[in-house]
């Protein structure tokens, strides 16, 4: 995992113990899972917008957010950043198609 991930979950886990009026993401955490999958949901959609426009420079800026914000719920639910590259890492390799053949219904 990139040095940056690791230094945003020791960040994200403090955050926890923070005043909700002191840092955004602990008022985020105060605010609960809905207001947390909002902003995935508002990021999600403004990385399209983004896209759409083929301005890269707000790609990334857009995907950034999108992820910050993942990572933030990721931490709310105590999974981390390296839960998710061992599950793509479980893909990696698979076809698409099998992949998704093989979830369970």
């Amino acid at each position: 995992m990139s040095d940056i991930l690791k230094q945003l979950e020791v960040v994200l886990q403090q955050r926890k113990q923070d005043d909700p009026s002191s840092s955004y993401v602990a008022s985020l955490y105060d605010k609960g899972l809905d207001t947390i999958l909002k902003k995935i949901g508002e990021e999600a959609t403004e990385t399209v917008i983004a896209a759409k426009s083929g301005d890269k420079k707000q790609i990334i800026y857009e995907t950034a957010d999108l992820w910050f914000h993942s990572l933030v719920l990721l931490a709310q639910q105590d999974l981390s950043a390296d839960d998710v590259l061992k599950e793509l890492e479980r893909r990696f390799g698979l076809s698409g198609l099998d992949e998704k053949a093989s979830r369970t219904k």
